[in-house]
């Protein structure tokens, strides 16, 4: 089986400038990314038909199927009932997850008009949440066909134990991070 070009990236560049840069003594202590999820959500009154559509959808764009959600309880003020299917999910690991990331940075990212980076903040744990308002930037989806616009939730976890170590891995394996520059402090008069 061929070995996907970030995970190569991750072996041969990555791992030696971490544990050059945050001093780890061997292979093992590097963070690694662990799994990446896609989640979508469905509105209550969605049809039979906009359902299977957007499980095909995230089918297509994950490379693997997509398993329906359901709510756990029911919510009166929301229309929801127990049961009722309320979003698609997509869990991927191993090759999926490095083909995956490569075409989210490769492609879906950089077809996003005015770009200017992602967001730099983390969760505390070391995992790394993205919201894509737009689910049309990814080549498998064609305008065309889709009948709505969808937004994807995109989750990267990581072995990390802090921010800072995950944010690192994450900027090495290529997320193109928001510039976060302070302007100078103006003079002030005495």
């Amino acid at each position: 089986m061929k070995v996907p070009e970030l995970k190569k990236h991750y072996v041969e560049t990555v791992v030696p400038a971490l544990i050059t840069s945050r001093g780890f003594k061997n292979r093992h202590e590097v963070p690694r990314i662990v799994k990446v999820v896609l989640n979508t959500g469905i509105s209550a009154a969605a049809d039979k038909t906009l359902i299977a559509d957007t499980q095909k959808d995230l089918s297509s764009i994950a490379g693997q199927k997509a398993v329906l959600t359901k709510s756990r309880k029911a919510i009166s003020n929301f229309k929801l009932r127990k049961g009722q299917i309320v979003g698609a999910s997509v869990t991927l690991r191993n090759a999926h997850m490095w083909e995956f990331l490569t075409r989210l940075l490769a492609v879906a990212i950089p077809a996003i008009r005015d770009f200017r980076g992602v967001a730099n903040k983390l969760d505390g744990n070391g995992n790394y949440n993205l919201g894509i308002t737009d689910y049309t930037i990814f080549p498998e989806i064609s305008l065309e066909s889709s009948k709505r616009t969808m937004g994807l939730d995109i989750s990267i976890v990581t072995t990390a134990e802090t921010d800072d170590d995950a944010r690192e891995l994450l900027r090495l394996v290529g997320f193109p991070f928001r510039r976060t520059e302070t302007a100078p402090k103006a003079a002030t008069a005495a």
